[in-house]
């Protein structure tokens, strides 16, 4: 798997080219200005793109905007951005195409190597990993929603790991029940949503985060 790398801090880059190469990744180049991490993007057109939000000039969102502009020269361009706090607007502007192959993780993540490399290769294979804490922070926003109101327990869970991108194995796995319990869970969430059911993972995720980021 091909990846292009935008961080600015060295120990993390070069810590992050160690973990990506150990699990079978190629770092095609390592970058650490937005400028450069644009050009990288769009000139190797990478398996996947492991960006940093915050990138000089400005250390705003220079990372993110890159990321953006990249998948508009190449759309579908799988793009996993790392961010040191929670912002739902940065995971916004990323989904906002609705063409999947997007994630969105806190730094803290990458520690979890596990998990982080999962959430690239879901990223690299066009779905969507969201990191928890964001999901949170739109559920609890929308805690008033009336159809939200109506979910129990369990199916705000399942929607809870849903909406981070999760297949339905995956959640069945972590919540040790069958697949056919989740099937029935998310069919029962997309009925009280009056959302439209589908049988691809990656468009329930994005029906589901779309109706979380509007109520």
């Amino acid at each position: 798997m091909r990846v292009v790398l935008g961080e600015d801090l060295v120990l993390l880059r070069d810590g992050l080219i160690r973990l990506l190469q150990a699990h079978d990744c190629e770092v095609v180049e390592a970058v650490d200005t937005g400028p450069d991490l644009l050009r990288a993007m769009v000139d190797h057109r990478p398996d996947v793109a492991v960006v940093d939000v915050r990138l000089p000039p400005t250390f705003t969102d220079e990372g993110l905007r890159a990321a953006i502009e990249a998948r508009k020269r190449v759309p579908g361009l799988p793009v996993l951005v790392l961010s040191q706090y929670v912002e739902h607007l940065y995971a916004r502007e990323l989904l906002s195409d609705r063409a999947g192959g997007v994630g969105y993780l806190l730094k803290d993540r990458v520690s979890d190597v596990r998990q982080f490399v999962d959430a690239i290769r879901r990223v690299a294979a066009g779905g969507t990993a969201m990191d928890p804490e964001v999901i949170d922070q739109l559920l609890a926003r929308s805690g008033r929603d009336r159809p939200l109101a109506t979910l129990t327990p369990r199916e705000r869970e399942v929607l809870s790991l849903m909406a981070e991108g999760r297949s339905n194995a995956a959640i069945a796995g972590r919540l040790f029940v069958t697949e056919k319990a989740i099937g029935k869970h998310i069919a029962n969430i997309f009925g009280k949503l009056d959302l439209p059911l589908s049988e691809d993972d990656n468009r329930r995720v994005l029906a589901v985060l779309a109706y979380l980021d509007r109520v």
